[in-house]
């Protein structure tokens, strides 16, 4: 008997909640996947704008945006339906990318064609309103959690913005050198992390008003191209292009620890990483072999690869 519950216990940690869903942009084919986690299985497919990447979902979980890299809009999907509810349209702004979907029901995307960030407003029949960045490839996007600080990586110009949300304006540029793309804030939003695609490293930063100091350079695998914080803030990942690797960080310490192989290739074009909300798991979007790659976290031990559609990039789990 003993030896049967323990059984059962090992499947209940290993497996993901019967409910949650994966959500994949598949680029390549302008489509959003919709993966069962508790069996693997593709639930079905829903077509999107053009070349859809990041994908945020609303504070309920039960809806899904979308950005539509290779235009100028963004799609809201109804998970349990499965299907398309509205599409947001945000010309002239265009080329959205990052995307962050706050508690109050504001979607905060990146338009990098625009050099701008552009604010969506759910609440208010989806007004749109814009702030310029004036910087170049203005790619992804962090929020604080208060929803008063965006922070925008901005590939071509080497730099990190800083945006007041509730102003509406940007307060300056942090000079972070090579070519930033991967950000992210730790949990307690004091210490803000850019990856370098060119240097192979990560940097953080503190996110005093005032400063925004230089805190710690950590060596990664080459193009660190996303970096995600756990939800229990005790670790930093990134995802390498390159070496189709994770480079797992101590947040404390600010220390590498290890590198976990993954993809192994960098023609797999391994991209977006997404902790679960209970972060013992990590999903790996390989982009090149049209799958994502479930790893246990934080032993990184690949425990299986899902099928989605072509290019899949972009990531969301809906509960």
């Amino acid at each position: 008997m003993k030896l049967l519950a323990l059984a059962a216990l090992l499947v209940t940690t290993a497996m993901p909640a019967a409910a949650e869903t994966l959500l994949v942009g598949n680029k390549g084919e302008d489509s959003l996947s919709f993966v069962d986690l508790a069996t693997g299985k593709e639930l079905g497919r829903a077509a999107t704008g053009r070349m859809p990447h990041e994908i945020a979902l609303s504070p309920d979980g039960r809806q899904a945006a979308v950005v539509a890299y290779g235009a100028a809009s963004i799609d809201i999907f109804d998970v349990a339906a499965r299907t398309r509810v509205r599409t947001i349209d945000l010309a002239p702004n265009a080329g959205p990318h990052g995307l962050v979907w706050l508690a109050d029901g504001r979607l905060i995307a990146t338009t990098e064609r625009s050099r701008s960030l552009t604010i969506v407003d759910t609440r208010n029949g989806d007004a749109v309103r814009t702030i310029p960045t004036a910087q170049e490839a203005t790619h992804m996007v962090a929020v604080s959690a208060d929803g008063q600080r965006a922070y925008t990586a901005n590939m071509r110009s080497g730099s990190v913005s800083v945006i007041d949300l509730k102003a509406g304006r940007k307060l300056r540029d942090i000079p972070v050198g090579g070519e930033p793309e991967a950000i992210a804030l730790s949990r307690d939003g004091k210490i803000l992390w850019v990856g370098d695609n060119k240097g192979a490293r990560v940097q953080a930063f503190s996110t005093s008003a005032a400063v925004h100091d230089p805190l710690a350079t950590v060596a990664t695998g080459g193009r660190p191209i996303r970096v995600a914080v756990s939800p229990d803030g005790k670790w930093v990942v990134t995802s390498d292009l390159e070496a189709g690797s994770l480079t797992l960080i101590d947040a404390r310490t600010r220390k590498k620890v290890r590198s976990v192989p993954v993809s192994g290739t960098a023609d797999a074009q391994q991209v977006t990483i997404l902790f679960s909300a209970d972060g013992t798991r990590l999903y790996v979007a390989e982009t090149g072999r049209d799958q994502v790659a479930e790893i246990a976290f934080p032993s990184g031990k690949v425990l299986r690869r899902l099928a989605a559609g072509k290019a899949g990039d972009g990531l969301g789990i809906a509960p």
